[in-house]
């Protein structure tokens, strides 16, 4: 793993130990002596993670965070304050500030690496699902500003073995939280994995159980694992903590809580979980809108050409048939000519709707392009094909397609070329061309019938 590290702090010898110890696990370091040279560095060039002093000339700590938080450009930058503070009201204030995380000096070499790596890997993610809406807000399949959003609150699930413990800090997170506590680690684990949860509180206070194995578990489970987890440790436990953030832990307290300092970090960690969700989403939207007809809803030519040889590709090792059917639209122009295109569009959106209602679970039906449309039938052969086709033709023809708004009714019918995978093998445009023929075949005849291709 590497990062571009910034170690901000207006003492050179603090400066060079940082530098010292992040070169030596090969991280690319750059250093800045106040506030304003480190916000100079960000805005110039990109950093992944910044350790930030808070007693320095100029502007202090708190407010460089701020603003940091508060620039687009650099609002996803990590922040972990280093410093001498070590009162819960001064974590609180940086937290609020934004700040992701605290380092007291002199600083643990364990904890230090421990805390940039397990930050930097969250930054990686982010990064990556950030790129990937951006790049749908480029081509306008999505909004970028809907992705981050004000504090929301907040479905937190908090395991701990004692039941004193879990009423304080219910008391405390009930302001920005709806809590499920649970002492059974084995029990919280599947609670976890059904219900949707923006953050796991882990607290290490079990008799006979050790916690980062309920961590670990959440972190392997798919339905878990970008859940975040935030550990309370006891205090001289820091070898715990360690192994806890190199498991991906994403942040720790250390007894006695305070709860504002739980509040704190509990809303960080709930704020990234919905941001990073929203991310996902988008990227989710990202990909099914670039698979799927607008117009239709069906699957696109892009989808198929893919896909299609997939299906080809198992047919053919499992010994099994596999047909396919394009349709078209009869004297689909002049539809478009005479009623306009939106009239076009309406015939063509429940047309769609209609092959979707003619296909199986198994079948894939797609728009080929204007008012042709493809439909991929997995174990089926010629004679089942044909009956499926002419199903349609019939769905088609029989009930004649009406204009919204309008006391118009068009019969619309449709002419259908299937083909039949060669058992021998095939190719994708081997078939499509053959099935393209048939298609031509039936136009020809005088349309609104099937025609099926030679083998």
């Amino acid at each position: 793993m590497t990062a571009r590290i910034l170690v901000v702090d207006d003492i050179p010898a603090n400066v060079k130990l940082l530098e010292a110890r992040l070169v030596a696990e090969y991280f690319d370091v750059l250093t800045a002596a106040d506030g304003y040279q480190a916000l100079a560095i960000c805005d110039k060039q990109p950093v992944d993670l910044i350790l930030l002093d808070i007693m320095m000339p100029g502007i202090d700590g708190f407010e460089v965070c701020a603003r940091l938080k508060a620039n687009s450009r650099t609002a996803h930058i990590p922040v972990v304050m280093v410093t001498a503070l070590d009162q819960p009201s001064d974590r609180v204030r940086g937290l609020k500030a934004g700040a992701d995380d605290f380092l007291t000096k002199p600083v643990n070499d364990l904890q230090l690496m421990s805390r940039v790596k397990s930050l930097v890997r969250l930054k990686n993610v982010s990064d990556e699902l950030r790129l990937r809406a951006e790049t749908a807000h480029s081509v306008g399949l999505s909004d970028l500003a809907s992705i981050d959003r004000p504090d929301e609150f907040g479905n937190v699930l908090l395991v701990d073995g004692r039941g004193s413990s879990q009423e304080r800090l219910a008391r405390a997170l009930k302001p920005v939280a709806q809590l499920t506590a649970i002492s059974d680690p084995q029990a919280a684990l599947f609670e976890a994995a059904e219900n949707g949860f923006d953050l796991v509180i882990v607290n290490s206070n079990f008799d006979n159980y050790d916690p980062l194995r309920l961590c670990s578990q959440l972190r392997s489970l798919e339905r878990t694992r970008y859940i975040p987890l935030l550990l309370i440790a006891e205090q001289g436990h820091e070898d715990m903590v360690v192994r806890a953030l190199d498991l991906g832990v994403t942040d720790y307290l250390m007894r006695p809580v305070d709860p504002n300092e739980l509040v704190a970090r509990s809303l960080t960690q709930i704020r990234r979980k919905h941001c990073n969700d929203r991310l996902r989403a988008s990227v989710k939207q990202t990909i099914e809108l670039a698979v799927t007809d607008g117009l239709t809803g069906l699957h696109n030519r892009r989808y198929l050409d893919s896909h299609l040889k997939l299906l080809l590709d198992r047919a053919i090792a499992r010994g099994r048939p596999l047909s396919i059917c394009i349709t078209d639209i009869d004297r689909f122009k002049s539809v478009n000519d005479t009623y306009g295109h939106d009239a076009g569009d309406e015939v063509l959106r429940e047309f769609a709707h209609r092959v979707r209602s003619t296909v199986r679970g198994a079948d894939l039906a797609c728009r080929f392009g204007g008012e042709e449309f493809v439909l991929v039938m997995p174990d089926t052969p010629a004679d089942a094909a044909a009956t499926i086709a002419e199903r349609l033709r019939t769905i088609v023809e029989d009930r004649p397609f009406s204009l919204r708004n309008t006391d118009t009714i068009l019969p619309i019918t449709a002419s259908l070329g299937i083909a039949t995978l060669n058992p021998g093998g095939d190719t994708p445009e081997a078939l499509l061309k053959r099935a393209d023929t048939a298609l031509y075949q039936a136009k020809n005849n005088g349309r609104n019938q099937v025609v099926a291709a030679a083998a």
